[in-house]
């Protein structure tokens, strides 16, 4: 297989600026007026600021993701908060568009559109470490050699992991309806894989990119991938994908985030690492014919509020977390990133969160959108 050809981060950028708007103003002015209040002091208390990791990899080599994951869990105050011993949990990976119908690629997959299993090897192991007693690694596949084609079969052995395919019930005799309660928005209940409803941990690590009908995609997107795809396609005109759930044409701009609030909603995330290492700008896939691109941005990501590290990873890739609506990079869709941080998923505003790590300004790599 042909060595991949990475656009170089850039030398030189401007990370974008986030003026205060009028209602993070009051808001801090609120919380200020309260502190003196309840204090009677001049100095109010500092409200606690969620934590995301960012830390640096130039490959993926074995030793290095471990020991940079490991790094960045110890960031995050730890995992055990979340991992207890005797857990089942559930790693969700990105394996868009599948292996076979995107024919010879001059590239590999994992070094530029699928999340890389070594990322998974080193989360499964620190996992493991922390006491979980079973792991599943979960995708709803797009074709029966994805997960042989790029190495998971390899790494899910030694840690004594199932691969599980979401379009299947198995384990298993049927699949389950999962309600999303009160504040859906497109889904009422969503047919699930048992599994995802019984697991005690659930992990989410996607890749990092942008995408032509969502903007960007990264732990909240990568849910899309619960849903079996023969129950989310177009009843009409069947795609090979989950078309039903962006809708009829001219939908999908104001449907497809809402779909991805309800998602989460349904089944919360309680840990992200973003893949974004060797990944690609200009959308999720090669099908995206005349702006994907490779680059290499040397980043990984982790936060356990799903919506801070996807804000995190956006303001990396030199995006606004907090852009309007139809604006970049969410040029075709709503921001799903402030519709979450609506429905109270977490937060994607950079005040709320404290990066830990690497520091954002020096590591952030200008991604292009996809128009």
């Amino acid at each position: 297989m042909k060595k991949p050809e990475f656009k170089q981060k850039d030398k030189e950028f401007k990370l974008f600026e986030h003026p205060i708007k009028r209602r993070d103003f009051m808001s801090i002015s609120g919380s200020l007026a309260l502190g003196f209040m309840i204090s009677g002091c001049a100095v109010a208390q500092r409200p606690k600021l969620t934590k995301v990791s960012i830390a640096q990899a130039d490959s993926y080599d074995r030793r290095l993701i471990r020991q940079k994951i490991e790094e960045m869990f110890n960031q995050l105050d730890g995992i055990s908060d979340i991992i207890k011993p005797g857990d089942r949990v559930a790693i969700k990976v990105n394996l868009t568009g599948g292996i076979v119908r995107q024919g010879e690629l001059p590239y590999s997959p994992i070094e530029s559109f699928q999340t890389h299993p070594e990322v998974v090897r080193a989360v499964g192991e620190l996992v493991k470490d922390a006491g979980a007693k079973e792991i599943v690694i979960v995708e709803g596949i797009f074709d029966d050699i994805s997960y042989s084609a790029t190495g998971y079969n390899e790494i899910a052995k030694p840690l004594a992991a199932e691969l599980i395919d979401l379009n299947n019930p198995y384990p298993y005799n049927d699949f389950m309806e999962k309600e999303v309660g009160e504040g859906w928005q497109i889904y009422e209940r969503f047919i699930f894989n048992r599994l995802l409803d019984e697991v005690d941990v659930f992990i989410s690590i996607p890749k990092m990119k942008c995408h032509q009908v969502c903007g960007i995609t990264l732990s909240l997107k990568n849910s899309i991938g619960l849903a079996p795809l023969q129950y989310y396609d177009d009843p009409d005109t069947p795609r090979g994908h989950r078309a039903g759930m962006h809708g009829k044409s001219g939908e999908t701009r104001t449907r497809l985030a809402k779909v991805i609030t309800d998602l989460n909603i349904a089944r919360p995330i309680d840990l992200a690492i973003i893949d974004g290492i060797h990944t690609s700008e200009g959308g999720e896939g090669p099908w995206i014919r005349s702006t994907f691109n490779l680059i290499e941005a040397n980043l990984l990501i982790a936060g356990k509020d799903p919506v801070a590290a996807d804000a995190v990873a956006t303001a990396a890739m030199d995006f606004d977390p907090d852009a309007p609506d139809f604006e970049t990079p969410f040029n075709n869709c709503e921001n799903h990133l402030a519709m979450a941080h609506e429905y109270k998923l977490g937060t994607n505003q950079l005040n709320e969160i404290e990066i830990v790590g690497a520091e954002l300004e020096d590591v952030a790599c200008p991604f292009k959108p996809c128009l």
